[in-house]
């Protein structure tokens, strides 16, 4: 008798909320039938895991028959009791396999972990989260008009599949480099926890205002950040501000008629990078736009879509644009787009885009804007881009040298993305070599 694992690793599961189901096959090599006596989960019934045996559940299931070279299906399940523990911790059983007098086992692991849960919360007045647990959000969250959510640094926020973030108030999220804030699907399990699309993203809406986000991580997503409307205030209604946002299935950033100012950003391997459509007013300062055809998404649309213009049930409207893109690299991978930036002009609406020391990549001439001091289709010559084993490491190398290094100018944001200090004539990009 064959058994094709020893043992069963289940990554953090939280507390109420079950695992996936995971197998493992018992095959029977002999040319007879063999009997299984019993298969049983050690703990008995008071084991956090569940088993099903051939479609029998049970924490013993006995009497198994396997005919000749044939094999069976063990079903394994873990669920997680509330305790007191801040960290994770690890829940371990194992499985009994008894046939012909003999023992085999199978080790069951995984990592539990309390959170606190919130169930299509509405936040009123001025809240602050701490980070002691993670925050797990199911069916959606909103900030109300006129009131004000504060994330500390190292705060973890999973959200489900069928829960947007939604802010009509304000978001005021401030980590650091060693402790960032955590935006991400709550699938963590090893076949899901990679995959795009896995909740549907940050939503800014009309009567949002004020919001910033620093040292926040926001991956995984089926939209990253997405504003609408201009703020009332004279600020911009999104800062963003040494932020990751990564592995969205659709726009990473989409702004529609909105005002969203970004520094050292680096925004990598989304279906549509960044997307402004119906004009507003950005300003994106040393943030790096790159993406690369890799095991989830396919790079086949520009890193950086503009537009002054929406169409909408047939009908075209058309509003002002203002951008500025200073220090900043926009970047794909080749053969499958051949301009990185594209910038679409309809009507008479004011209308403004610079790029001024960026380095892009692109094929043709890129119209309906300046280019000033740009690097045009030179490799930035990022780190260690491996799509087999999905690193993307957006540094630049040492030897030999990025043309983006010492190209930039000097700019009020003197980090970078690491929190290193830049020199006086900084690189191009997020980080500063």
């Amino acid at each position: 008798m064959l058994i094709d694992v020893d043992t069963l690793s289940f990554d953090t599961v939280f507390t109420t909320v079950g695992s996936i189901t995971q197998s493992f096959k018992i095959f029977n090599d002999n040319n007879e039938k063999i009997r299984l006596t019993e298969v049983k989960l050690s703990g008995g019934n008071s084991s956090p895991y569940k088993i099903n045996v051939d479609g029998t559940s049970g924490s013993q299931v006995n009497n198994i028959e396997i005919n000749a070279n044939d094999s069976i299906y063990v079903f394994v399940q873990v669920n997680v009791d509330p305790t007191g523990a801040d960290l994770p911790f690890i829940l371990r059983d194992s499985i009994q396999i008894m046939f012909n007098g003999n023992k085999k086992m199978v080790q069951l692991e995984a990592y539990g972990q309390n959170a606190v849960f919130l169930k299509n919360e509405k936040l009123t007045g001025n809240v602050f989260w701490n980070n002691k647990l993670p925050y797990v959000i199911i069916g959606g969250i909103q900030i109300d008009t006129n009131a004000t959510l504060n994330i500390p640094p190292a705060t973890k926020i999973f959200l489900h599949a069928n829960a947007p973030f939604l802010v009509d108030g304000t978001l005021k999220a401030t980590g650091t480099k060693s402790d960032p804030i955590i935006f991400s699907g709550d699938r963590l399990d090893q076949d899901y926890r990679d995959l795009p699309a896995g909740w549907p993203g940050i939503y800014f809406r009309g009567t949002s205002e004020n919001n910033s986000l620093t040292h926040a991580i926001i991956k995984n997503a089926y939209q990253g950040i997405i504003a609408q409307e201009v703020s009332s205030t004279a600020n911009p209604k999104v800062t963003l501000s040494q932020c990751i946002i990564d592995n969205v299935f659709d726009a990473g950033i989409l702004g529609i008629n909105t005002n969203i100012s970004a520094d050292n950003c680096l925004i990598s391997n989304c279906g549509s990078n960044i997307q402004l459509q119906l004009g507003g007013d950005y300003r994106f300062i040393n943030c790096t736009v790159a993406s690369y055809n890799n095991n989830f998404i396919s790079h086949k649309n520009p890193v950086l879509q503009m537009s002054n213009s929406i169409t909408q049930d047939g009908a075209a409207f058309t509003s002002p644009l203002k951008a500025l893109f200073q220090n900043c690299i926009f970047w794909g991978d080749g053969g499958t787009v051949d301009d990185e930036i594209t910038i679409d002009k309809e009507g008479n609406d004011a209308f403004s885009v610079s790029f001024d020391h960026v380095l892009y990549k692109a094929k043709n001439e890129i119209g309906n804007a300046t280019f000033i001091s740009s690097i045009k289709d030179e490799n930035p010559m990022f780190d260690s881009i491996d799509v087999s084993k999905n690193i993307f490491d957006f540094h630049f190398r040492n030897n030999p040298a990025s043309p983006a290094v010492n190209a930039g100018t000097a700019t009020p944001f003197l980090y970078d993305l690491d929190d290193k200090k830049r020199d006086a004539t900084p690189d191009i990009g997020c980080y500063e070599r």
